[in-house]
């Protein structure tokens, strides 16, 4: 018997389109300012877009640091990106990692 296919948002390509042209971005604009220029191309940018792939957690990660937004927002069908990105924080929380 074969797997099912993983379940994926229904709307995160358009919503990685948004990001990147509220951003004003080209795709590779887009690969830069994720800071993933040795990991991802341009046309890996214009399948998520498509909603041919899907992004790794990390490059999800990557997409909502840069539009200043919770992952949920790009993962949760039920939330709708804003029109505007949100302004960068002026404070930023120093976050600390425990060691198991």
């Amino acid at each position: 018997m074969g797997r099912t296919p993983r379940e994926k948002p229904i709307h995160l390509a358009k919503k990685l389109v948004h990001i990147r042209m509220t951003l004003s971005l080209s795709q590779d604009g887009m690969v830069s300012r994720l800071g993933l220029e040795h990991q991802l191309t341009r046309e890996e940018v214009s399948k998520y877009e498509r909603g041919l792939r899907v992004p790794s957690l990390l490059t999800l990660l990557r997409y909502a640091k840069v539009s200043n937004l919770a992952v949920d927002f790009l993962i949760d069908d039920a939330l709708e990106l804003p029109e505007k990105l949100p302004a960068k924080a002026t404070i930023r929380m120093k976050l600390t990692r425990k060691d198991s």
